[in-house]
């Protein structure tokens, strides 16, 4: 049988977990915010001139993003200059340091600017990039390994810049 108080207590334990259920409900419905879509890369244009190796084409792309206050902007811009048929080097020098500054660690930058370097004949600044490299890259990176191996191919050419792509780059 049951007692008053039984049936009572049953009837709040049961009030108690309705409103746990409504308030987790609720709560559940609004655990976060609504679905955003994924904004667009703004250099995903000039990315994709640079993967069909138009150098031009990709400098005129980010032009037209103008993100100067972007070390992916500044890194692709130098890689592109460095690239180019009549390739600029000052420019592309000026981008990767810009890259640099932005963001000290920017393997793109550093590894770039480092094979830079050696199609600049300057050593010295390219087996910097790739100690700094080494500092960035906890157990190693591609950048890393791709710049320690044109490091070792300039050495190996008697101190002269050899493309591993055959067209000026790595």
């Amino acid at each position: 049988m049951h007692t008053r108080s039984t049936t009572a207590r049953f009837t709040q334990l049961c009030a108690a977990i309705a409103l746990t259920l409504v308030a987790t409900a609720s709560f559940a419905a609004d655990t976060g915010p609504a679905v955003v879509p994924a904004k667009a890369d703004p250099l995903a244009a000039a990315r994709e001139q640079i993967a069909a190796k138009k150098w031009v084409a990709a400098i005129d792309e980010l032009k037209k993003v103008n993100a100067t206050d972007s070390a992916d902007w500044n890194n692709l811009m130098g890689y592109s200059y460095r690239k180019a048929k009549t390739p600029d080097y000052d420019a592309a020098e000026r981008h990767y340091n810009e890259a640099l500054r932005i963001d000290p660690k920017h393997r793109g930058a550093l590894e770039y600017s480092g094979e830079l370097y050696l199609m600049k004949g300057d050593l010295a600044k390219a087996e910097e990039r790739l100690a700094t490299l080494d500092k960035v890259c906890t157990f190693s990176c591609a950048e890393y390994r791709d710049l320690k191996k044109a490091v070792e191919s300039y050495r190996k050419a008697g101190n002269k810049y050899v493309a591993a792509d055959g067209n000026g780059g790595w």
